[in-house]
C-alpha cells in the first residue's frame, strides 16, 4: 500500500477510487486511430503514484466546508499536471531517466516522441479538467485556470525545470536553490492546496483560506526537501526511481547546501511551520495535518 495511507487506509483507498474514476473518463480515448496516444498518457498518470496533490486538494476543499464531489475535477487537474511535468523531466534532454514508479519511463515504454506529445496532452487535459469544474461559478473557474496556469509556466513547473538544468554544475546561492525548488515542486503542491480551498466556494478572504494558503506555502517547500534526503538515504526499491542521481548530474539540492542533517532539521521546521498556520483550522483541517507528516516522513 501506498506511503499515504499511513494516514488512513479506508479514506486513501476511497479517495483513490474516486480519482481514478474521473481520471479514467478524462482519458478515454475520443479515436480509434489515438488509442496509442490514450495509451501512453495513461501510463503515465496511473499507478503506482501517491497521488498526494489530489489529496491535498480533496482535503483543502473539505478543510473549507466543501465536498469532494466540488474537488473532483481540481484533484483529477492537479495529477494530470504533475504526470506531464513528471514525463518531461524523465526525457533524455533533462533529467533523462529511465525509471519512474518503479517501472520505465514513458520515453523508454513508448518513445521519446510520443511522450514528448502525451505530456503535451496531459497538461491541456488538466486545464480542461478544471474548466469544466461545475461546482464554481464562471468567475472563480477563471481564476482557477489562472492558478494553475501559473503554477504550470515559467513562475512555475516551467520555471523550475529550466532553472534545475541550469544550475547543475554550478555553486549557487541558498536564495537560487529555494527559488528553483520552489518552482519545480513547490508551486504545484500550493495549487493543489490553494484549488481545493478555491473549489469549496467557500469565502477567499477569511482567516481560513489564509492559513490554509500559509500550509500550502510550508509543506511545498518541505516535500522537495524530503525529496533531497531521500535521493541520497533512498531505497531505490521503495522510492520507485534512481537514488544518488541528483549526486550523479551534480544538481544543487537542500542536501548539497546543509548536509544531510540540516535537510532533516529544515524540513521538521517547515512541518512545524505548516502545522502552525493550520492553529485556528479546527478538525475539519485534520486531513491536511495528516498530510503535512506523510510529507515529512515519507519514504518514496
Amino acid at each position: 500500500m501506498e506511503t499515504v495511507a499511513i494516514v488512513n487506509g479506508e479514506r486513501y483507498l476511497a479517495l483513490r477510487v474516486r480519482l481514478e474514476t474521473g481520471l479514467r473518463k478524462l482519458l478515454a480515448p475520443s479515436s480509434p486511430s489515438l488509442n496509442t496516444l490514450f495509451n501512453a498518457m495513461a501510463y503515465g498518470v496511473f499507478e503506482p503514484g501517491k497521488c498526494l496533490r489530489p489529496l491535498l486538494a480533496y482535503s483543502a476543499c473539505e478543510a473549507m466546508g466543501g465536498s469532494l464531489e466540488a474537488a473532483d475535477s481540481v484533484a483529477c487537474a492537479v495529477e494530470l499536471m504533475h504526470a506531464y511535468s513528471l514525463i518531461h523531466d524523465d526525457l533524455p534532454a533533462l533529467d533523462d531517466a529511465l525509471v519512474r514508479r518503479g517501472k520505465p519511463a514513458l520515453h523508454v515504454a513508448y518513445g521519446e516522441s510520443t511522450a514528448l506529445i502525451a505530456g503535451d496532452a496531459l497538461q491541456a487535459l488538466a486545464f480542461e479538467s478544471l474548466a469544466q469544474s461545475s461546482s464554481v461559478d464562471a468567475e472563480t473557474r477563471l481564476r482557477m485556470v489562472t492558478v494553475l496556469a501559473k503554477a504550470a509556466g515559467p513562475s512555475g513547473l516551467a520555471g523550475g525545470q529550466f532553472l534545475d538544468m541550469a544550475l547543475a554544475g554550478a555553486r549557487p546561492t541558498p536564495e537560487q536553490i529555494g527559488e528553483m525548488q520552489w518552482l519545480k515542486t513547490g508551486a504545484l503542491i500550493e495549487a493543489s492546496v490553494v484549488l481545493g480551498a478555491m473549489a469549496s466556494s467557500a469565502g477567499l478572504d477569511t482567516k481560513r483560506f489564509r492559513a490554509i494558503k500559509a500550509y500550502a506555502g510550508h509543506i511545498g517547500r518541505a516535500f522537495q526537501v524530503r525529496d533531497d534526503i531521500l535521493d541520497v538515504i533512498g531505497d531505490q526499491a521503495v522510492v520507485g526511481k534512481a537514488i544518488h542521481a541528483d549526486q550523479y548530474a551534480d544538481k544543487s539540492t537542500a542536501v548539497s547546501l546543509l548536509g544531510l542533517q540540516g535537510a532533516r532539521h529544515y524540513a521538521w521546521k517547515l512541518l512545524s511551520d505548516a502545522l502552525t498556520a493550520l492553529a485556528e483550522c479546527g478538525p475539519q483541517a485534520n486531513a491536511l495535518r495528516q498530510l503535512a507528516h506523510v510529507v515529512v516522513e515519507r519514504e518514496r
